[in-house]
């Protein structure tokens, strides 16, 4: 005998069907919540990994500072300790130039000329002082240009004066100084460069 169902079948299969989609939406839910707490926690733990990377950088950068700004306060300190050195090795070279130059003062210095100050500004002395005529003057300064330490005077002024019957000119040279030494050390090197 045949066996017919009058029950709305239709009816039920759309409910269970119903009831599947709601379970399976129920369970997409849930995995998509899972799913989005599962990368929160990732890119959480990304950004705190990266986070004490960037604090460890930050750290190294400040000491490497600390160590360019040391260095940088050594090199000025070097840098002094050099400039030092080079003027103490210029005053050890250069000692006995005051010795010559106040000798070589003392041995152009013709009768009938009194200096009253010397003033070196570098390598040019200036000379101030009293003459008996502007011959006096005249033969210093060809004295001084025959100096071997004492080169290319030039006069910057000379007056009569009525102060003094015996010194009636006032006087002003500029002379610069230049040792027998550095000129011979050019002799040989342009004596080296001719040779060539």
């Amino acid at each position: 005998m045949a066996r017919i169902n009058l029950l709305p079948w239709r009816e039920e299969r759309r409910k269970q069907r119903q009831q599947e989609f709601f379970v399976l939406l129920g369970i997409s839910a849930v995995a998509a919540v899972v799913v989005v707490f599962i990368a929160m926690w990732f890119i959480g733990t990304q950004i705190d990994a990266q986070n004490e990377r960037n604090q460890t950088l930050e750290r190294e950068i400040k000491a490497l500072d600390a160590q360019i700004a040391e260095i940088e306060q050594l090199d000025r300190q070097r840098d002094r300790l050099i400039a030092r050195k080079e003027i103490i090795e210029q005053l050890q070279g250069t000692r006995t130039q005051m010795v010559h130059l106040f000798d070589e003062l003392v041995r152009t210095l013709p009768d009938g000329i009194k200096l009253q100050s010397i003033k070196q500004t570098g390598t040019t002395l200036t000379l101030d002082g009293f003459a008996q005529s502007n011959a006096r003057v005249s033969a210093y300064m060809r004295r001084l240009d025959a100096s071997d330490w004492l080169q290319k005077s030039e006069i910057a002024k000379i007056e009569a004066t009525g102060r003094d019957r015996d010194l009636r000119y006032a006087f002003q040279l500029r002379v610069d100084l230049e040792s027998p030494l550095d000129k011979k050390d050019g002799e040989a090197v342009e004596a080296a460069g001719g040779a060539r």
